[in-house]
């Protein structure tokens, strides 16, 4: 056990905000299969994420487990993968909001991905516009 090397980890996720697209399979699935045997694989559908847009909660949950079962029929053995869902996680949200309280708007304003969302989302709800401090929960 002492020499056995701890692999290195991997966290991703698509938003399940509709069909999964080739796009999706192309560019990340199909690749993510790949990498199970060299790291510890975790992938997530973003449903949190997702309701930054209004969602329809029954196609959102439609759409969620359609998308657990076309990663799992694309090759994401859950066996070597640990698929979930983002917001079956309570942690998330809780470190979320820890984030948010402790996120100050002079210092959001100042990053450029910052002042792009508030620009574009003015009509739009406030975790759009402060949904960096939501990313940065995925890279914990």
């Amino acid at each position: 056990m002492e020499n056995e090397v701890q692999k290195k980890r991997i966290l991703s996720g698509i938003q399940p905000s509709g069909d999964l697209t080739l796009g999706s399979y192309l560019g990340a699935i199909k690749n993510w299969a790949a990498l199970a045997d060299e790291y510890d694989c975790y992938y997530m559908l973003a449903d949190m994420h997702t309701i930054t847009v209004r969602q329809v909660p029954a196609e959102l949950r439609r759409h969620t487990l359609t998308q657990v079962a076309a990663y799992i029929a694309s090759g994401l053995d859950p066996e070597k993968n640990v698929l979930f869902v983002q917001s079956h996680v309570p942690a998330h949200a809780q470190l979320g909001w820890v984030l948010d309280c402790y996120t100050m708007f002079g210092e959001l304003s100042r990053m450029t991905q910052f002042k792009d969302k508030s620009a574009k989302n003015a009509d739009r709800n406030i975790r759009k516009v402060i949904y960096i401090s939501c990313s940065r929960i995925d890279k914990r």
